[in-house]
């Protein structure tokens, strides 16, 4: 399996805006309606001020987006994790998880195979298929899994590893659990309203797999 790292955005850049298709609905999901999904305190969608606006959705303090995949074995590793984490930290972070694998290369990605993955996993959280490629280069994403968190107005305050854990495979990897420390203190920040370590270690996976 291939190893690349993630190339680690600047911090404080602006969550690209996108909307893609959920693999298990099979709507258009776009960057704020995965994180304005429902309003609960009573006031109406106008009165309510959009991501960046310096207001959020009640409970709502950040957005997660994880670039993954089906058969990557970086992503197998983690994926029982992730799913936990959308059960964990719902309704206090958004979450969105999007696959931009060339599927003509690995039809083993593509949306069916995605959507069973959603469904085999529990996933909480929308699972969107980046057909073009288009929002993985405008997010700068290089590997799966990916993940970039943003605060209440969209601006990213944590990009690098889940954990410490690697998948074994002959002499690499290790033994460490997968426990999604580093990416859950860094949900926890933002929750809290701090600001997360900026010391922050590289995620490593399989590359995405580019369209030629």
């Amino acid at each position: 399996m291939s190893k690349t790292q993630s190339t680690m955005v600047a911090l404080g850049s602006t969550a690209p805006a996108f909307e893609l298709m959920d693999v298990v609905s099979g709507k258009a999901r776009g960057r704020d309606d995965v994180f304005a999904t429902s309003w609960d305190d009573g006031q109406s969608d106008a009165e309510n001020q959009t991501p960046g606006g310096g207001t959020s959705p009640k409970g709502r303090h950040g957005l997660l987006v994880m670039f993954i995949c089906v058969h990557c074995p970086y992503v197998k590793h983690v994926e029982e994790e992730l799913a936990r984490i959308g059960r964990d930290y719902e309704g206090r972070i958004a979450i969105a998880a999007i696959s931009s694998n060339d599927v003509e290369a690995y039809p083993q990605d593509g949306p069916e195979e995605m959507k069973k993955q959603a469904q085999r996993l529990g996933f909480s959280f929308p699972y969107l298929f980046d057909e073009t490629q288009e929002v993985a280069r405008a997010y700068d994403a290089a590997c799966t899994p990916d993940f970039f968190l943003f605060d209440a107005q969209m601006t990213l305050v944590y990009r690098g590893q889940l954990d410490d854990s690697r998948p074994r495979r002959g002499d690499a990897g290790n033994d460490i659990p997968v426990t999604g420390k580093d990416l859950r203190a860094a949900m926890d920040a933002v929750i809290a309203g701090e600001r997360p370590d900026p010391n922050q270690r590289t995620s490593i996976g399989c590359n995405i797999k580019w369209k030629e």
